[in-house]
């Protein structure tokens, strides 16, 4: 099937108004849509959602996802296969209002007057942090209107109000709860902008629904509030020290590791199985380790054609590889905004012997990041290809430009990645999230 990327501006979409929040939670919103070709590309791809079994890629502030109907089998599972997803990891249900999500506690059991479905032990963090960065493990109600395929047989759900206006008015339009992982090939780096997700997916789904780069660059964190103490199942873009701040949370506890957990059934995606990793060998070195010497390095790296480096805060440029000047940037912009790969906070250097507040949140789309603008060197007297990637020191962009990062060096072929990693041992989550990601792509850890 042909895959097609439809642009779309939220500015453009319409007038948005929300109604005063009830019982501190997220209020309702409505949107009074603008006639023109964004809402025309929104309203195909809920059409597709409501009514076909294909998935639909749309984005989210955390990454882009690969959503379909959360209520009918035969949808979900298509995204199984698309992705080539194992069956046994559970998928996150996305919702567009604290109403729809009630909708799917109560089942079809007549809610008991005066009882809200929502555990009390999840509305400070509703209040806080939706819509947002994190999931919420929820108890499945008998008689679940969700597809059997979403819960991957466990008793409980994942379920998460997006920040994009985009993820929420795709969800809104299309009339059902959406099932939607990341939309990349199953154990790919997450994709965090439009084009990444065609890289992986063409052919398989129809619609990319392209609002520009995502603004937080890893997943959501997943929390267990039915367990006692709470705990995280998956480190992303809400940090402990901001869990701790809410009643209730004060003793949440890690509850993920950062290896594959095998031989046990994931009660959240991320948990079980080799994810976020590109073609090429990855090699971790921890923060706080010696700075690799290039010779050893190179001795080290003589099977190979072609190596990358990915650095944060101390590695200097290839490791102190010869390079000449630096070439000028190239410059381009999609949809109004920087292409991915032509966005600071990232850039390239390739060394080829060849020359080669809750209403504000709900009126904010996704913040477009800076990443990567590609520089090409030339390495003299290095029998291989060498290129450079730097993130910079901030973790935020390192978040934001990791998933990126290693996608760009495996369109170049490179058959070994080496990446410094960095220090998660401060308290920042963030840093968490990047280290958990980076130990679950990494084939060898230094």
């Amino acid at each position: 099937m042909e895959t097609n990327i439809l642009p779309v501006d939220a500015v453009k979409l319409g007038k948005i108004s929300v109604e005063k929040a009830h019982e501190a939670l997220v209020g309702e919103w409505h949107i009074e849509y603008a006639e023109g070709n964004d809402l025309e590309s929104m309203r195909r791809a809920a059409r597709e959602l409501a009514t076909t079994d294909v998935p639909v890629a749309f984005p989210t502030e955390t990454v882009y996802g690969l959503g379909a109907d959360a209520t009918r089998s035969t949808a979900v599972r298509a995204i199984f296969a698309a992705k080539g997803r194992p069956a046994d990891n559970p998928l996150i249900v996305h919702v567009c209002s604290i109403s729809q999500l009630r909708s799917l506690l109560a089942a079809k059991e007549p809610a008991r007057e005066g009882i809200d479905p929502i555990p009390d032990i999840y509305k400070p963090l509703i209040k806080k942090f939706w819509p947002g960065p994190l999931t919420l493990i929820l108890p499945n109600p008998r008689g679940s209107v969700l597809a059997p395929e979403v819960t991957a047989g466990l008793d409980t759900f994942g379920a998460r109000m997006p920040r994009s206006i985009l993820a929420l008015a795709l969800i809104k339009l299309a009339g059902v709860p959406l099932a939607a992982p990341s939309a990349n090939a199953s154990t790919r780096p997450s994709p965090t902008a439009a084009e990444h997700v065609k890289d992986d997916l063409e052919g398989r789904i129809h619609t990319i629904i392209d609002g520009g780069p995502c603004e937080v660059g890893v997943e959501s964190t997943v929390v267990d509030g039915l367990s006692h103490p709470p705990a995280i199942l998956r480190p992303g873009g809400i940090t402990v020290e901001q869990l701790r701040q809410c009643p209730g949370w004060e003793d949440v506890v890690i509850g993920y590791k950062d290896s594959p957990e095998l031989g046990l059934r994931p009660k959240a995606p991320g948990m079980k199985y080799r994810h976020y990793s590109p073609k090429a060998t990855v090699v971790l070195y921890e923060a706080g380790t010696e700075i690799p010497d290039p010779e050893k390095l190179l001795e080290r790296s003589e099977a190979h054609a072609s190596i990358g480096f990915i650095r944060t805060k101390r590695w200097p440029i290839a490791l102190g590889l010869p390079l000449v000047q630096q070439l000028s940037k190239a410059q381009g912009h999609t949809n109004g905004v920087s292409h991915p790969s032509q966005l600071p906070g990232f850039s390239m250097h390739e060394n080829d012997q060849e020359g080669d507040s809750k209403i504000s949140n709900l009126l904010r789309s996704v913040i477009q990041h800076q990443v990567p603008h590609a520089k090409r060197l030339q390495v003299k007297d290095i029998p291989m290809k060498v290129y450079d990637v730097h993130l910079g020191g901030e973790t935020s962009g390192v978040a934001r430009g990791l998933f990126s990062a290693l996608r760009e060096l495996d369109k170049k072929g490179v058959d070994i990645i080496y990446v410094e990693g960095v220090d998660d041992k401060t308290g920042d989550d963030i840093a968490a999230a990047v280290m958990n990601r980076l130990r679950k792509a990494a084939e060898i850890r230094v």
